[in-house]
């Protein structure tokens, strides 16, 4: 957390407030949050920059500055950008703020990460974010894609949905809740999915990231969007954090095992362990 959808839904609510906005300021509270940048070269280089736009690569944000400069914004665990409005400027930053942009016309932008894994550092544009796979919602993914690229990997399927050079953004909880919706057993060897199953587990890819991009993310611990609300999602996942509790289709009790290190959600039924 926060994986794809929750990035994306962040992005959406911060580009109203703050794309053609000036950053007049920036006070680091926590240098460990820079990326092997100084806080004092941090804060200049971002000072006085326009931001032109926001995009997103994976779960990196990127805000595009004026002058040819990207602010790369890594959550990682429990990273939140949360956005305060002129009119409601806080008392104090809250807790685990870590960094406070403040902007020409009074507003603010607080990173605030209480394990404080998530990362800041400013690069020349373009950004150059090494090892990413492909975007899983991009236009340019295909079946045939994910084909081919599950032939060349022989490891298991839910590790491999987790490998962002594998494919950029997926996460535990939408690996898990793709995997079921495509009927696929998590410790499934890659390149033995068949052909109707590869293009099942891409449709269920799809499908899964853009719903849960419509309920604004998955908040079961801290996870907010840039507004600071909660998302929606939690809601409608069907595995995920529900071990023991009756599968949606068939009623069997969801089970949990560790696949990759990582607590890993299925339907002993609905999603047959390999022979």
């Amino acid at each position: 957390m926060p994986e794809l959808p929750e990035v994306e839904t962040i992005r959406r609510t911060l580009m109203p407030v703050l794309v053609g906005r000036t950053i007049a300021d920036c006070v680091i509270l926590l240098p460990k949050v820079l990326d092997n940048q100084e806080p004092a070269a941090f804060a200049r280089a971002v000072s006085g920059r326009k931001i032109e736009d926001l995009t997103r690569r994976g779960k990196y944000l990127l805000f595009h500055l004026s002058g040819g400069r990207v602010l790369v914004v890594h959550l990682r665990m429990t990273g939140q950008l949360v956005y305060h409005p002129p009119e409601a400027q806080p008392g104090a930053p809250a807790k685990h703020t870590h960094a406070v942009f403040r902007l020409d016309d009074g507003a603010t932008l607080h990173y605030v990460d209480p394990r404080r894994f998530g990362r800041l550092r400013i690069a020349p544009a373009p950004a150059q974010l090494e090892g990413l796979g492909p975007e899983p919602l991009d236009g340019t993914f295909s079946t045939a894609i994910l084909r081919e690229r599950l032939s060349r990997r022989r490891g298991r399927i839910k590790a491999l949905l987790l490998d962002q050079g594998f494919l950029a953004g997926l996460g535990n909880i939408y690996a898990d809740e793709a995997l079921y919706r495509a009927g696929i057993h998590p410790e499934r060897p890659a390149d033995r999915l068949t052909a109707r199953e590869v293009q099942a587990l891409y449709h269920a890819i799809r499908e899964v990231l853009a719903e849960a991009i419509r309920y604004r993310g998955t908040s079961i611990v801290n996870y907010v969007d840039g507004q600071g609300r909660p998302g929606e999602f939690q809601l409608r996942l069907n595995v995920y954090g529900r071990a023991g509790e009756p599968c949606p289709s068939c009623a069997t009790p969801i089970a949990r095992t560790r696949v990759a290190n990582r607590g890993t959600y299925f339907c002993p039924r609905c999603q047959p362990r390999p022979d």
